[in-house]
C-alpha cells in the first residue's frame, strides 16, 4: 500500500514538474506579450496545483492528518492567477491597441475595454 500512495506522490511531482517545465519554456519562447500570458496562468499553475496534490496526498495518506494549508493555497491560486492575467491584458490592450485595430466585436459593436471616451486635453505620454 505504501509503495502505490508513493507511487501516486511521485506521478504528481513528475507532472507537476512536466507542467512547470512548459509553462517557463512557453516565457521565453513565445513572440509577443499576449501569447506569453498563457504560460504562467495556464501550465505553471497546473504545475503549483501537482505540487499541492502531491503534499495533500502525503499528509493525508502516509501520515495520517489532514493539512488545510495546501487547500487554501491552491484556492488562492486558482483565484489569483485568473484575475492577474485578465489585468495584465487589460493592460496590453489599452497600451498597445487601438480600437482600428482589434477585430471586429461581433454583434456587440464594441470592445468593452475601449467603451469609454477619447478624450483630446490628456497628453500621451507612453513614449518616455
Amino acid at each position: 500500500m505504501t509503495f502505490l500512495v508513493e507511487l501516486l506522490i511521485a506521478a504528481f511531482l513528475i507532472i507537476s514538474g512536466i507542467f512547470g517545465f512548459v509553462g517557463s519554456f512557453g516565457m521565453i519562447k513565445l513572440k509577443d506579450p499576449m501569447s506569453r500570458l498563457h504560460a504562467p496562468t495556464k501550465a505553471t499553475t497546473l504545475g503549483v496545483g501537482g505540487v499541492l496534490l502531491a503534499s495533500i496526498a502525503h499528509s493525508v495518506l502516509l501520515e495520517g492528518k489532514l493539512s488545510m494549508h495546501e487547500l487554501l493555497i491552491t484556492l488562492f491560486l486558482f483565484l489569483t492567477a485568473p484575475i492577474t492575467a485578465l489585468f495584465i491584458a487589460k493592460w496590453h490592450i489599452h497600451r498597445h491597441e487601438k480600437p482600428q485595430g482589434l477585430p471586429d466585436a461581433g454583434e456587440d459593436e464594441l470592445w468593452a475595454t475601449h467603451a469609454v471616451e477619447q478624450v483630446e486635453d490628456v497628453p500621451d505620454h507612453s513614449a518616455n
